[in-house]
């Protein structure tokens, strides 16, 4: 007779390597505004799904890109700054 085993101990076990580190939480932190200009990007984008796209569902979708447009440029001078460069 075969046993059936459960794996729930391996998959719900803590280790500590498995948490982020203190340097990519600063990561996260700094892309942050880049990732909820994304989620705007995309809910503006479900909301057009559902009807025929309106004038303030394109006005919202482009605002949405401009927010992510903005929020890649901030983001990448920020990288470059302390090598004296601007994007």
């Amino acid at each position: 007779m075969s046993h059936i085993v459960t794996v729930q101990d391996a998959v719900t076990a803590f280790e500590p390597f498995m948490e982020p580190t203190a340097t990519e939480l600063d990561a996260i932190e700094r892309e942050m505004p880049l990732i909820l200009a994304g989620v705007d990007l995309v809910d503006a984008q479900i909301i057009a799904l559902d009807r025929t796209p309106t004038e303030l569902d394109a006005r919202r979708i482009r605002r949405a890109r401009r927010r992510v447009l903005a929020a890649r440029r901030e983001l990448a001078n920020r990288a470059s700054a302390p090598f004296g460069g601007a994007a």
